[in-house]
């Protein structure tokens, strides 16, 4: 056969034609690695013998291994006409190379020239690898099992299971068929008719992937039109019971593929159901039936493969899987004219640009070649051979303002813009980047639906994801519709991106999602305003979550709970650094009370789960971390108050309070009143005459003159002792001063951040209740957003977020 010992070496030591017996003799020597199968397909007609004499055995098949040289004798005229000839060659593969290649040559073998031979290669690589033959000498096509190559070469590959050998298909010479990998055993033969010559040729055996499939296929087109036809494996039989076949595509650029179905038979399915998945660059997989349409305009490269289910094979009239089908590649020149005007579009600009610059992909705007696009305003654009992976279409917009107070009143929309259809990709993502003024904020807040994080138990399933990041790219959140979150208040520039989650993009425009306002500086880094729903738990993640948060920075979640429910607080995921520098801490402290609810650090053991009575905050901080970050996710769930009877009384209580203070006011004032008229006083008469009104009489005693009763009373002198024990506790100021009430009622609406103005205010006047201020504490935003400058608060004292009116939860029971 071959010179590097592929085949055998057939040394043809004598043809003896005897009248008597038509013996034919020959002797064989075959190379190290390889055996000789000769095997007759009629038994009585000829026998093969080896040895002589009383030793000689004669039977309708031989094999002879590699070793010493062998005599042969068939006992027949013209063996040819009976026996067939295999030559068999094993080939092993390790994790790293192959000890052999694929050689077919006639040089040793013509003594078998007139038989019919069968050149076979068994192959096995070391699991979960597959053995890869490469055919790029030449290339191969699929043939069915029927047909005859016109050179009278064929070749079949074969797959070896332990449920049973999978033909994976017959092949013939010239073809798109580059290579061909199967997973770990397998066989390659090559099957020669009788006279015909062998045609010199070498196939390299290498390593191939970690393949799933029973085997893969790959094909490669030229340029123009071409097709191929190829047939599932154990073709016309069917395809084996829940398995996988693979063929990858590869076509120039600027060429589509198309697949057609010529032949297609369904099995009876148990489990699952059969079908052909698609897989391409930059695109999510399609999966489609048996009787779907396949693709017929299919860029680039792809991947597709053929799923067997789990088959009912009771049926005696099913036939299980088959599939027939075509592979068609063709050039794609095209071009795609666009007019877009951005001028309606809420401020946005849209950015085009190349994946690929080498691609033939070909970009203008108003006629004059681009690299990329930008648009603000109104352009005529051209795509010539543009596909849509090679195209990433975004919008962006920068919203700013220098000062505080020539910052626009009303919000900002950001919303995904409708763009023209023609366009030859989708729209991947909407930027919006937000730049508050100096002692300024950004608050994000959604016109619709509340928001949630995108956190594991909690995932987004809306086709796009919101995410905020700080200006150095640093990672807040993701969120989208769906949630408890009402607002989110960062003090640092922000970016927000609408993204698509999959391949599909933005080309439909979506609902107003957010509105963007620039507020006054907060006390915080982030401050997240949360109202939960009584049936559904949320979760809250510390912002960079999971990476952990930034060092020395601040987070502060505003609760809204009903006045009839209580709060369950669990701290999941918690993840503690060791700090060089202060203490992380996590503490929960109910809206109007000073008292903290729970406080640890991170050298403090956390409780796991603790419960809130009202609305709370939940407050956090970072250290500087020598090792590890800090983050958690908090999850609040809402249940019924335990203590309803006791603020019920309480409400009761503070009722009968209030009734018997203003009675007593009452009657005062009255008795002030009553005392008034006693007092002297002219009296106009018309006639001219002047008196004074009274009695005459003897002086009256004290206890008859009351003497002893005010005719009116300083209001500090009646809440004197009120206000020393107010100013002992800490809720008053001084006693001889009034202020007004800033304590906390269960008629509570609006939250007033402790930066507003009291002093001026006239002492009858009305003011809403004011919340206490969140906890005091070393900024975390010292690095504000003009570089290496520190902003302070006058007087050198922090002020209080203004947090705006708290709308009381109106959902739950």
């Amino acid at each position: 056969m071959c010179s590097s010992g592929v085949a055998v070496r057939l040394l043809l030591l004598a043809f003896i034609p005897s009248a008597v017996s038509a013996v034919q003799k020959l002797t064989v020597s075959p190379e190290r690695g390889t055996y000789l199968n000769i095997s007759s397909s009629r038994v009585n007609d000829c026998g093969v013998c080896t040895g002589a004499g009383l030793l000689q055995r004669c039977g309708p098949s031989l094999m002879i291994k590699d070793g010493p040289p062998v005599s042969i004798a068939f006992q027949c005229s013209r063996p040819q006409d009976v026996f067939s000839v295999e030559i068999v060659r094993n080939i092993e593969c390790t994790t790293k190379l192959c000890n052999g290649h694929i050689i077919q040559a006639d040089s040793d073998s013509l003594p078998f020239l007139d038989f019919s031979r069968k050149f076979t290669w068994n192959l096995k690589a070391s699991a979960p690898n597959a053995f890869k033959i490469d055919f790029s000498n030449f290339g191969v096509r699929q043939i069915n099992p029927s047909e005859r190559c016109p050179d009278g070469h064929s070749y079949t590959l074969w797959a070896l299971q332990a449920t049973g050998d999978v033909a994976v298909g017959k092949y013939c010479t010239m073809g798109p068929v580059r290579s061909a990998q199967i997973l770990n055993d397998g066989s390659f033969s090559l099957d020669v008719p009788p006279g015909q010559k062998l045609q010199n040729s070498q196939f390299d055996v290498s390593v191939g992937e970690e393949i799933k499939s029973l085997a893969k296929i790959t094909l490669s087109f030229p340029k123009g039109t071409s097709s191929s036809e190829l047939l599932s494996p154990n073709y016309p039989d069917s395809f084996p019971d829940d398995d996988l076949m693979e063929w990858y595509v590869q076509v120039p650029d600027k060429h589509k593929t198309a697949i057609q179905f010529l032949n297609v038979s369904e099995p009876r399915c148990l489990k699952k159901e059969a079908g052909v998945e698609y897989h391409g660059n930059l695109r999510a997989a399609v999966l489609l039936s048996l009787t779907e349409p396949q693709p017929t305009q299919i860029p680039g490269k792809f991947t597709f493969m053929l799923r067997n289910c789990e088959m009912d094979t009771r049926h005696a009239g099913s036939r299980g899987l088959l599939l027939h089908l075509k592979v068609s590649a063709s050039s794609a020149t095209s071009s795609v004219s666009c007019d877009v005007d951005m001028n309606n579009m809420e401020g946005l600009s849209l950015h085009i640009e190349r994946l690929r610059p080498a691609s033939g992909c070909e970009m203008k705007v108003n006629s004059v070649p681009k690299e990329r696009i930008a648009i603000t305003g109104r352009s005529y654009l051209t795509f010539q051979d543009c596909v849509p992976e090679e195209l990433h279409i975004t919008a962006m917009r920068v919203i700013e303002c220098g000062q505080l107070k020539d910052c626009p009143t009303r919000p900002a929309r950001l919303l995904v813009p409708a763009l023209p259809t023609c366009l030859p990709a989708p729209l991947s993502s909407v930027t919006w980047t937000l730049r508050p003024p100096q002692r300024g904020a950004v608050e994000l807040s959604s016109p619709t639906d509340l928001l949630k994080q995108s956190l594991p138990g909690q995932q987004c399933n809306d086709g796009f994801i919101i995410r905020v990041a700080e200006d150095d790219g640093t990672t807040v959140g993701h969120f989208c519709p769906e949630g408890a979150i009402q607002k989110v208040q960062l003090h640092t520039n922000v970016s927000v991106t609408v993204s698509a989650v999959d391949d599909k993009g933005l080309r439909t425009p979506f609902r107003h999602l957010l509105d963007a306002i620039f507020k006054a500086e907060i006390s915080e880094r982030y401050i997240f305003t949360v109202s939960p729903e009584t049936d559904t738990p949320v979760l809250l993640a510390t912002p960079g979550w999971p990476a952990g948060m930034k060092s020395y920075s601040t987070v502060s979640w505003i609760v809204s709970i009903p006045p009839t429910m209580d709060a369950q607080l669990m701290f999941a995921n918690l993840s503690q650094p060791k700090c060089s520098n202060r203490h992380t801490n996590i503490w929960v402290q109910r809206v109007g009370f000073l008292e903290e609810e729970y406080s640890r650090r991170e050298d403090e053991e956390p409780d796991s789960e603790i419960a809130v009575s009202g609305s709370f905050y939940l407050n956090m901080s970072n250290c500087m971390p020598e090792k590890g970050h800090f983050g958690v996710i908090t999850k609040v769930t809402l249940q019924k108050s335990k203590n309803l009877l006791l603020t019920i009384l309480s409400v009761v209580a503070s009722l009968v309070v209030i009734f018997v203070t203003v009675l007593v006011v009452v009657c005062l004032v009255i008795r002030k009143k009553k005392k008034a008229l006693n007092h002297h006083v002219s009296i106009y008469n018309p006639n001219g005459t002047s008196f004074l009104p009274g009695h005459n009489g003897f002086p009256k005693t004290r206890g008859d003159n009351e003497s002893h009763v005010y005719a009116s009373i300083e209001e500090t002198l009646i809440y004197t002792d009120l206000l020393r024990k107010g100013a002992e506790m800490g809720v008053y100021g001084k006693v001889d001063t009034y202020r007004p009430f800033a304590g906390h009622t269960d008629s509570q609406k609006p939250l007033v951040g402790g930066d507003a103005d009291t002093e001026d205010m006239p002492v009858g006047a009305y003011q809403q209740f004011q919340a206490p201020p969140l906890p005091v504490r070393p900024r975390s935003h010292m690095q504000c957003l003009v570089d290496n400058v520190i902003y302070q608060s006058e007087g050198g004292e922090e002020n209080s977020p203004n947090l705006g009116p708290r709308l009381e939860p109106d959902r739950g029971n």
